[in-house]
Parts: C-alpha cells; sequence; structure tokens
C-alpha cells in the first residue's frame, strides 16, 4: 500500500507544510518567563527524504524564549524525536520486515535501510510502543482491537480514505511522542 508514497513528492510537501503550521502554532504561545519564542532550528541530516526536499528537510522546526533562553521544539509530522531516518519511512517501513516483496526490499535498498534496523524499529513497534502512555490512551479507542504483532501497519489500517490520509493520520497520532515530555 504505502511505501510508494516515500517516491510521491507530494506527500514530502505536504508535510512540511504541516510542520509549519505545528510550529506557528507552537510560536503564537508565550514561555513560561512570559518571553516571546524566536526561531532556532536544528540543522538536521534526514534519511529517506527525496533530493527534491533535502534542503527543507534540513533542519527541524524550533524556538529560544526572548527572555531566559529556554528552548522549545514543536511536535513534528517529519521528524520522529531524535531518529534520522524520517518519521514517514519509520512508519511505512517498520512492518516491511516480514513482508519480503520485490517492491519493499527495492525501497529499502533505494532507502539503503539495513535489515538491522529494520529489527529495530519493529521491536520498538511491537515492544516499546504499546508501553507508551500515548498508545495507553489510544488503544482503548479501537474496537476490535489493534494487532500489537502488526504495528504499525494493523494502526495504519484503521484510518479511513486513501493512503495519503492513513499516513498524515497516523503520523499526527504520533506527534506527541516527537518532542521530549519534560
Amino acid at each position: 500500500m504505502c511505501h510508494n508514497l516515500l517516491h510521491d513528492p507530494k506527500i514530502f510537501q505536504l508535510l512540511y507544510r504541516v510542520d509549519e503550521s505545528l510550529a506557528e502554532e507552537a510560536r503564537t504561545t508565550r514561555c513560561a518567563c512570559g518571553g516571546k519564542w524566536h526561531r532556532a532550528d536544528y540543522p538536521r541530516k534526514p534519511r529517506g527524504c527525496l533530493r527534491d526536499f533535502r534542503m527543507q528537510y534540513a533542519s527541524r522546526f524550533s524556538f529560544c524564549c526572548s527572555h531566559c533562553r529556554k528552548r522549545r521544539t514543536s511536535p513534528s509530522v517529519r521528524f520522529f524525536g531524535r531518529r534520522v531516518y524520517l518519521a514517514l519511512v519509520i512508519l511505512l517501513m517498520a512492518g516491511r520486515l516480514t513482508a519480503r516483496t520485490p517492491g519493499a526490499q527495492a525501497v529499502c535498498a533505494l532507502l539503503d535501510i539495513p535489515g538491522r534496523t529494520l529489527r529495530r524499529w519493529r521491536d520498538w513497534w511491537t515492544q516499546a510502543f504499546p508501553m507508551t502512555a500515548l498508545w495507553k490512551a489510544e488503544v482503548a479507542c479501537y474496537l476490535p482491537p489493534v494487532n500489537r504483532e502488526d504495528l504499525p501497519l494493523s494502526l495504519l489500517a484503521r484510518f479511513a480514505g486513501p493512503p495519503v490520509a492513513a499516513v498524515l493520520d497516523g503520523l499526527a497520532l504520533l506527534t506527541p511522542l516527537t518532542i521530549r515530555q519534560r
């Protein structure tokens, strides 16, 4: 279904626009000290990004308080915390370990994703993700229950609409995990 999206420039544009919107939302609030947020992006070297979008994806939106200098990073649908691969790649390729289709193998080769990285992502989805507070709060919303062994693909299958909408909904669901909670 979805690994074809990794070649679609429109999804990269869409994710960038969503991140801009999330960043603007974060910027319009005030710091706890009352100061304004100034733009102070983090440089990134994302893997799994189309060549045409590498410049746009070379930084993560972040802010610094004008008064106390505290940092604030906005939630993101492009980046998944500090991981080097894009959130889109982690979401779509983590379930491909068992799917040894020629298409999935070609995408892994194109994106230079080693097998051990796929296994690590798969372990995170099936072992660590179900233990997160986010998942514990969300799991009750899905009936019948989402098959934990097939995460993240079993989760994506719950979102209605075309593949782009399902992926965007999945990435939006994960945004609380993209920032460090203090």
